[in-house]
């Protein structure tokens, strides 16, 4: 059986950030007036007073002190709250397939590929901006790749889930050559009226190219040795946005529509989720948890993962071991195990092992234990 490896991956960052110190300010504004508009009833118990956040606060419930979004506009502003992205024709480039662009751009450059070489392009990321025709498909033809194109979400192991799909494309015959694009646009599914949740995710685009070992042109590669995905239905990690929202008008706009999680539930049943998944891939494998060099974890947050790392490698772990990316990226659902992966592979040498994993809705679980070579 021939090997396959991970022979490329791109990066593209938007180009407009924002603090928490900024993202504090118009969410705290915000509870200002919430509360003056509605003191009558608050002074009567009808309804609660809001809190305010703080960075502080942020900071310690999840690591994020800053995050990229492709549109600022609205986001600051207490009457809006929201990117304000303006509609594109159809005729238009889609904003999610001029993102995925970009990233996919560097990640061929990087594999030392011409876009003709790619029969099979998979669009995996948490949303995407409608539901036919694929993004997939717009960014085969921007680019054109031969073969075909779909999209495909799996929330925040999006990314995982699509490289074992594609690893199984190639090893079935279907395709020779996969670039994995995951462009993900969460600014516009967050509740920035939610305090427990109007700091988690950011805005970005990643990108790898896979393919088979012999046919491999990159100065660096990554064999993936192994993959496993696990799911289980879980409504704790939930957004309810869909087409059949418009059915019921009375309910079209509620906050169910945006993200929303319980996140305590979360943190107690994923996390024994995560451990029994690796252990079982490292049984597998007949690999222990040491011989790593690199863990590229999902970039949620930041507690989650040290709970991972000190699992898997006790306590005493270089930062550079599980590198965090979530301080500046924030939360960016499928896309952040890859950023990892993107800026920390460089000092990685023949024979060095690393994992990628991703956690997160559905329950979902997906991790590739790849070779560098």
């Amino acid at each position: 059986m021939d090997s396959i490896v991970i022979s490329g991956s791109g990066l593209f960052t938007p180009p407009n950030g924002i603090s928490n110190e900024e993202l504090v300010a118009s969410y705290n504004a915000y509870v200002d007036q919430y509360n003056a508009e509605h003191a009558g009833e608050i002074a009567m118990g009808h309804l609660g007073a809001l809190a305010y956040s703080s960075s502080e606060f942020i900071e310690k419930a999840s690591g994020i002190k800053h995050r990229y979004v492709m549109v600022k506009d609205g986001i600051l502003d207490p009457e809006i709250m929201m990117p304000l992205i303006p509609e594109r024709s159809p005729e238009s480039l889609s904003l999610q397939a001029e993102m995925g662009l970009a990233a996919a751009r560097m990640a061929l450059e990087s594999a030392s590929l011409a876009a003709h070489e790619i029969d099979l392009v998979i669009v995996a990321c948490a949303y995407t901006q409608r539901a036919y025709p694929a993004i997939a498909i717009e960014i085969q033809r921007e680019l054109g790749c031969a073969g075909f194109a779909y999209d495909m979400q799996v929330a925040c192991s999006s990314a995982t889930f699509a490289l074992a799909a594609a690893r199984g494309a190639i090893l079935g015959g279907s395709a020779s050559r996969v670039l994995v694009i995951c462009p993900e646009i969460c600014s516009a599914q967050i509740n920035y009226r939610d305090r427990d949740s109007h700091f988690i995710f950011g805005d970005v685009a990643t990108a790898l190219v896979v393919e088979s070992a012999a046919q491999c042109r990159a100065p660096q590669a990554f064999e993936i040795l192994g993959h496993k995905c696990k799911t289980e239905f879980s409504g704790n990690i939930r957004s309810n946005f869909g087409f059949l929202n418009r059915c019921d008008p009375a309910s079209a706009h509620a906050a169910d529509k945006l993200f929303h999680q319980q996140g305590r539930k979360v943190f107690k049943e994923l996390l024994p989720m995560i451990y029994q998944h690796l252990d079982g891939q490292l049984d597998e494998l007949d690999l222990t948890a040491d011989a790593f060099k690199r863990l590229w974890l999902h970039q949620a947050n930041i507690n989650m993962n040290q709970f991972v790392v000190k699992k898997l490698l006790g306590e005493e772990v270089s930062p550079l071991t599980a590198p965090v990316v979530l301080d500046q990226y924030a939360n960016t659902a499928s896309a952040g195990s890859v950023i990892a992966f993107h800026k920390y592979r460089a000092d990685m040498q023949a024979g060095d092992l690393g994992l990628l994993c991703s956690f997160g809705a559905g329950y979902s679980i997906g991790s590739l234990v790849l070779r560098c070579c």
